[in-house]
């Protein structure tokens, strides 16, 4: 199963908890089950990138999972001119 991983600041719509393993073949399915969990995460999950393995995806959804998956959600970045 992999491991999704929350942020200290989604501690609020988690209850405290930090990670929670998932059977879950793609990232969509992982996503749609951290919902129905903690319905509170919908929202702040609309402007999180998600990072699997060590590695950012902007367009995870179909983005398969191993057992050993280890998926972090990282708030988005956005750059500016210098």
């Amino acid at each position: 199963m992999a491991v999704i991983f929350f942020s200290s600041g989604l501690a609020q719509y988690t209850g405290g908890v930090d990670s929670m393993t998932v059977d879950a073949p793609r990232v969509a399915e992982l996503l749609k089950a951290v919902i129905e969990r903690f319905p509170a995460l919908e929202k702040p999950l609309e402007i999180m990138t998600v990072a699997v393995d060590g590695e950012i995806h902007h367009e995870p959804d179909y983005l398969p999972l191993s057992s050993a998956s280890e998926v972090h959600l990282v708030p988005r970045i956005s750059g500016g001119d210098a």
